[in-house]
């Protein structure tokens, strides 16, 4: 399945609209990674921690929203998105949203 930023993806054209299709997750911090964490920014640097956590949470959301796109009968998903909230103090929300369609090539 092709997921792009863009509206369009050259050398294809959309022959069918399928709509909105989204995936997200929520997670929160370990009390153990957050001790790292708080090491880590007494001395400056990257909190690898926490970066490993968004990397899989984008991943999970791409893939909920992908297994969605798929449930529709898409090939693709344009305009894609992230947003992200905070739910509570340690729990924040990663949400991947686009255009499910199908591409033909042109």
């Amino acid at each position: 399945m092709i997921i792009t930023t863009t509206s369009h993806i050259p050398s294809k054209k959309i022959v069918k609209t399928f709509g909105l299709v989204r995936g997200n997750t929520i997670r929160t911090r370990h009390i153990g990674k957050d001790i790292m964490a708080g090491l880590k920014n007494l001395m400056g640097g990257e909190i690898l921690q926490y970066t490993k956590l968004m990397a899989e949470s984008r991943e999970q959301s791409l893939d909920r929203m992908r297994a969605e796109a798929t449930r529709l009968g898409a090939n693709a998903v344009v305009s894609t998105r992230f947003a992200t909230s905070q739910v509570m103090g340690t729990a924040a929300e990663l949400l991947a949203y686009g255009t499910a369609v199908w591409v033909e090539d042109e």
